[in-house]
């Protein structure tokens, strides 16, 4: 009988150690000496950051963020007239993004899309072919995005207005998959939870 009475407490007591080691708040190692709560952290950034990756990996974004020449369409085909990047990432001579892409807003007639300093993304901002590992780390690097911390990245895509051009593109083209609002409380919450990036 005191047997089994020194046995049941050593059960108990073993069930407190665990329940207070997966408390919330609580710093008990877990492997390679992560908290359970750091652990549980890094798992939600990570999933928050592959919806993320859905949206910097859209067309509505990559088709700017070429090295030559922009990309056109859901299809990323060629842009048609062929214009090239230039110094400071606006065209050349009478190619200027902006003699088409004006600040007025999309032209109903022709449907070219328009917002202020359409042009395309520094060079050290190219997307296209990263994995989703390989764009997550660039997105943080201040020597690839434009010295930006992450707040100042957030605040980019929820107030820059040529990037909101990829949730409003005009007719005939797929605005990104998930709504702006959306999308930045993802980018607040990967930060939130330690801006993990994946292998």
């Amino acid at each position: 009988m005191a047997e089994r009475s020194v046995r049941n407490a050593a059960v108990i007591g073993v069930g407190l150690l665990v329940a207070i080691a997966i408390a919330p708040g609580t710093r008990s190692a877990g492997r390679q000496g992560q908290s359970f709560p750091q652990r549980a952290s890094q798992a939600e950034s990570l999933t928050a950051w592959e919806k993320i990756a859905k949206v910097l990996q859209h067309p509505r974004c990559i088709n700017c963020h070429q090295l030559k020449s922009p990309l056109q369409g859901d299809t990323g085909r060629p842009h048609i007239p062929r214009v090239v990047r230039g110094p400071d990432g606006h065209g050349v001579g009478v190619l200027r993004c902006g003699n088409c892409h004006d600040q007025t807003g999309a032209n109903p007639t022709s449907g070219i899309p328009s917002a202020p300093n359409w042009g395309l993304a520094p060079v050290s901002m190219l997307w296209q072919g990263l994995s989703v590992g390989a764009l997550c780390r660039q997105l943080k690097d201040p020597a690839r995005n434009e010295n930006r911390s992450l707040d100042a990245i957030i605040e980019h895509m929820e107030k820059d207005q040529l990037v909101g051009y990829g949730w409003n593109p005009g007719p005939g083209r797929t605005p990104v998959p998930i709504p702006r609002k959306e999308f930045v409380d993802l980018m607040k919450a990967w930060v939130a939870c330690g801006a993990a990036c994946p292998q």
